[in-house]
């Protein structure tokens, strides 16, 4: 049995200062909150389009850091880092969050999973503290990449069977 792709993240902006990506997995809530959150798996994912990762560092604990970094086919390093603030798996997180390309673009990260019946819904939403900082993020964010690189993680965990 073939895992079902869900198809594309839709991307809504539902107010001024908002991003929200949302996305169904066919996988289990405990391996969706996983891939999201282990180092192991993030180092495969976050990188929007196969970049190579140079520092992947998570304590996902309250009071904890991130800090990912990758760089670009032209040699430009893209740091992101932040702090959590939530932690509640597998259901949710929530953390600051900084892109070091763009110091005045303060927003708080969360995700938000459900699942029902094997398939697991994230609802990941970017909270800026103001509206330029949101049409920075807006012109090119490589968020729907990501959860491609999610997808397809996930699908490569599945057993020969077709269940994970």
């Amino acid at each position: 049995m073939t895992p079902k792709r869900h198809g594309p993240a839709a991307v809504e902006f539902p107010n001024d200062l908002e991003i929200l990506v949302i996305r169904e997995f066919d996988a289990p809530i405990e391996l969706v909150f996983d891939v999201f959150t282990k180092p192991e798996h993030v180092r495969k994912t976050f990188a929007p389009y196969g970049e190579e990762i140079k520092e992947c560092s998570i304590d996902l604990r309250i009071g904890g850091n991130y800090h990912l970094v990758f760089v670009t086919g032209d040699g430009t390093e893209c740091s992101f880092r932040g702090t959590y603030l939530e932690i509640e798996p597998p259901t949710r997180t929530a953390q600051t969050w900084l892109f070091d390309g763009w110091p005045e673009a303060h927003a708080v990260e969360s995700m938000v999973l459900h699942e029902t019946h094997g398939v697991t819904k994230v609802t990941y939403s970017l909270a800026f503290r103001d509206q330029a900082g949101r049409a920075r993020m807006a012109k090119y964010d490589g968020l729907v990449a990501n959860f491609d690189n999610v997808e397809d993680l996930l699908r490569s965990l599945h057993d020969p069977k077709g269940t994970v």
